[in-house]
């Protein structure tokens, strides 16, 4: 039976799609709950819904006391200019490469299994910050059901490999088919507009394949390309070396390119702007959005804004819908 959803409905769940932040997904989930029509053909899509709302409060408001759910977090609250999750089979290194490029403490073994619960650290890129998580290890041995939970508020991966490994290449094939059983889908192409799809919950994440330990194999390129091949890959790749440093300081300048990440600076009137912690953005945000970041409520008594930057002329007054460009100095008037 045709699900005939309303304008209302599907603006909800364009919007869900879009969001990153918990708090916003949950009001949005609600939303969509409220104006999706009632009838046989919604049936499945109100019941998930509905378990989503629930899933969702629940880790909104952490563990209860005397109740059941004690451990630790399963999602990281985004923060910084964008949320990268750190992901791949055992052993791989994926939590020595979130300590260097961190400086977490993250748990670090040559073990598998070493990372049980997510652990977020901030990469600092000239003066923004990118959120990454490293996350336990993806295997059939060792499932997380609350994988695809904790990746919904994801901006992108970074899917670790070692190709020194034995069945390298299968691990990776795996990875991929338990992701994919929840509902997550890694893609190459790192485009910050969601790509449309039949399922609302469905997950596709940019990514960028790490190949670590890559001091360890005399051709790395050659091994890459085979890799790719036999495993089907089409995603961007970084050799790396968390033991001799080989690699590294090209993560963080590339996530920033690729993420699209626009800083911009805030002033008060007849003051200078403060240079030395921008608000960060995505490309095609507006004043609007800013604004937001500076105070939830400052939307309501927006009046008008003065930008100085590199799409305007200094001090030109704009509305809430302009688009701000990276390095734009905003004055926010209410």
């Amino acid at each position: 039976m045709p699900a005939n959803l309303t304008p209302d409905y599907k603006k909800a769940e364009a919007a869900y799609r879009r969001a990153r932040d918990p708090q916003e997904r949950l009001e949005l989930l609600e939303l969509m709950h409220r104006t999706i029509p009632k009838h046989k053909g919604t049936e499945h899509l109100r019941a998930e819904i509905k378990t989503k709302i629930k899933d969702l409060k629940a880790e909104l408001t952490g563990p209860s006391k005397g109740g059941v759910r004690t451990g630790p977090a399963t999602f990281i609250h985004p923060d910084g200019a964008a949320q990268v999750a750190i992901i791949g089979p055992p052993n791989t290194g994926k939590s020595s490469l979130h300590a260097a490029l961190t400086g977490s403490h993250t748990a670090v073994g040559s073990y598998p299994f070493t990372t049980q619960y997510p652990e977020p650290g901030m990469l600092y890129v000239e003066d923004a910050r990118i959120q990454l998580v490293d996350l336990p290890p993806i295997s059939d041995q060792h499932p997380i059901p609350w994988i695809g939970n904790t990746l919904q508020s994801a901006d992108g991966v970074l899917f670790v490999v070692d190709l020194g490994q034995p069945g390298c290449v299968e691990q990776i094939v795996l990875v991929r088919e338990i992701l994919e059983e929840r509902r997550v889908t890694l893609v190459g192409a790192w485009d910050t507009s969601p790509l449309p799809d039949d399922d609302p919950f469905a997950i596709r994440l940019p990514t960028l394949l790490v190949a670590n330990k890559a001091d360890a194999i005399p051709d790395i390129e050659g091994d890459l390309a085979v890799c790719r091949e036999l495993g089907d890959l089409h995603f961007p790749t970084i050799a790396v070396s968390t033991t001799t440093g080989e690699g590294l300081d090209e993560i963080g300048p590339w996530l920033f390119r690729n993420l699209d990440i626009v800083r911009v600076y805030t002033k008060v009137p007849g003051k200078d702007p403060d240079k030395d912690r921008p608000y960060t953005v995505r490309h095609g945000a507006t004043v609007d959005d800013v604004a937001r970041l500076v105070h939830r409520d400052l939307a309501a008594s927006f009046r008008h804004a003065r930008v100085w930057g590199r799409g305007s002329y200094d001090g030109q007054q704009v509305g809430k819908d302009h688009v701000v460009e990276d390095g734009d100095i905003l004055e926010i008037h209410t």
